[in-house]
């Protein structure tokens, strides 16, 4: 049985004490893999190896910092291959989807080879007479990052990239379901030159995330994952008196408006719907087509073009999706899906009972559709994360707007339309972080920022680009003069002003 270990201090580390999670094969149901799971004492040596290890890092000038990203992207393309198929492995995603995970995620690290630029400070001379006020962008000390199961590149280059490049070390909590890539990308990062325990790599459930969020030495936490989870580790974290940022849970929509483009709609919708078997928080799982006799056109396109969906061993080069993670999240989704029938939604396309093409132990699940799906209903309140994909109608326009701004989340939503007035409008209006005109899944490029609004997201500020390089940072101002021995001052007790 293959074993997955801590990554502490640049090399392999475990405590033979510690107990350990099974990793699964999501192809076929088996387990391929345990985990150990820290206690108190591994977070400590993590955090030790951190400490040690960030006040170098930190001095380091940017331009050498940024040398070490360069590197790191080198070595992950040269390795992008088989951490695609490690990563296909434990998750279940298609290996075209995997290689997409690793691509965005150094999307990333290219932005932090930027480093030298994007944490300069500002300068202003002759503020006052002769008083000069310039500012400086310095690391927070400590950090971590507590990943999702969903994208387990991707997201943690999204956090260690720009927070190392900062100067600061980084413990990183990845999802234990899949967590062999998040080690494997911390060797890379060790082959490119980061010193030994600027980056480390803590596995765990609940104990090590407690542990992270009341550790006195940690500085900052960044969270992806369910909003339940998200509120607690915002929270919690913040009663420690941590920076944190925390990202949740969602439920895009899809507003289609009755001069789209159907065919360019469901070519769009299918693979935004199911691509990743929808276990993504930007997934478009609600699409909200304007008027009647859109949605009848709508739907008339979008049954044909399911039943050609094919699901299948994430390694088979003609699958459009996998399986899911594991059973358990497989089942949760069914049990939505139960849900739904039972509030009365229309159940268009059944995904329970598709012909899967592999090993029946496998945790695959086939696309669902349904329709008449209403706002009161708790399956089209709660996020699914899975491949099922409802209709909401909408009767006109301000509907559509209102039914994607009082939903509870706000991680991303899409708008089709020829008009662009109708598009501007849109954008404009609603209440939702990340928006999408003609464009299906909004993710936004890595030198923009990453986040949604309401329960969506916890904190002020962002993912990477340059709100990462804020959230990571801490600003220090620094107002200075230099006398000349004329200077006099006969005003030293009022409080001083540049006028």
């Amino acid at each position: 049985m293959r074993q997955i270990n801590h990554y502490i201090a640049g090399k392999s580390y475990i405590d033979e004490s510690e107990s350990t999670a099974s990793v699964f094969a999501p192809n076929t149901g088996d387990v391929q893999a345990e985990v150990f799971l820290a206690n108190q004492n591994t977070l400590q040596k993590a955090v030790d190896s951190a400490l040690a290890a960030q006040t170098e890092w930190a001095a380091t000038n940017p331009q050498r910092r940024a040398r070490v990203m360069f590197k790191f992207k080198e070595l992950l393309e040269a390795n992008r291959d088989r951490l695609a198929q490690l990563l296909s492995s434990e998750h279940g995603k298609v290996l075209s989807d995997a290689q997409g995970d690793i691509q965005r995620g150094l999307e990333v690290i290219e932005f932090a080879c930027g480093i030298p630029h994007a944490q300069k400070g500002e300068y202003t001379e002759g503020a006052g007479p002769g008083i000069d006020v310039y500012s400086m962008r310095q690391a927070l000390g400590v950090v971590a990052g507590i990943t999702p199961f969903n994208f387990p590149a991707m997201i943690p280059m999204w956090m260690f990239g720009v927070a190392i490049a900062c100067g600061n070390s980084f413990i990183l909590k990845p999802s234990e379901r899949d967590p062999s890539v998040p080690v494997e990308l911390a060797k890379l990062m060790t082959e490119a030159g980061l010193p030994d325990g600027v980056l480390n790599v803590v596995h765990g459930n609940k104990e090590a995330v407690d542990g992270i969020l009341d550790h006195k030495d940690i500085k900052a936490v960044s969270f992806v994952g369910s909003s339940d989870i998200a509120n607690y580790v915002y929270e919690r974290g913040a009663r420690a008196g941590k920076r944190v940022q925390a990202m949740g849970g969602a439920k895009n929509h899809g507003i289609i408006m009755p001069d789209a483009d159907l065919d360019q709609v469901v070519a769009d919708l299918v693979g935004a719907a199911y691509g990743s078997a929808g276990e993504r928080c930007m997934a478009l799982p609600v699409v909200v087509p304007v008027g009647e006799e859109t949605a009848e056109k709508l739907k008339a396109k979008l049954i044909p073009a399911i039943k050609d969906i094919m699901v299948s061993h994430s390694e088979d080069p003609n699958a459009h999706y996998g399986p899911v993670v594991t059973g358990e999240h497989k089942a949760r989704i069914e049990g939505y899906i139960d849900l739904a029938i039972e509030e009365g939604a229309e159940l268009v396309y059944d995904g329970r009972h598709s012909q899967i093409p592999t090993d029946s132990k496998g945790f695959f699940i086939g696309p669902t559709l349904f329709d008449h799906v209403t706002k009161d209903m708790r399956s089209y309140q709660e996020e699914i994360f899975g491949p099922v994909l409802q209709i909401v109608r909408a009767n006109d326009f301000n509907e559509a707007v209102n039914l994607a701004s009082d939903h509870q989340y706000g991680n991303g939503v899409a708008m089709y339309t020829r008009n662009g007035h109708a598009a501007r409008e849109f954008a404009q209006r609603v209440n939702v972080g990340m928006v999408g005109i003609n464009v299906p899944i909004p993710v936004p490029v890595a030198y923009h920022t990453f986040g949604g609004w309401k329960r969506s997201s916890f904190g002020d500020t962002n993912q990477h680009g340059m709100e990462g390089v804020k959230f990571w940072t801490k600003v220090k101002t620094i107002t200075q003069r230099w006398p000349d021995g004329s200077d006099t001052n006969d005003n030293a007790f009022v409080i001083p002003t540049m006028g």
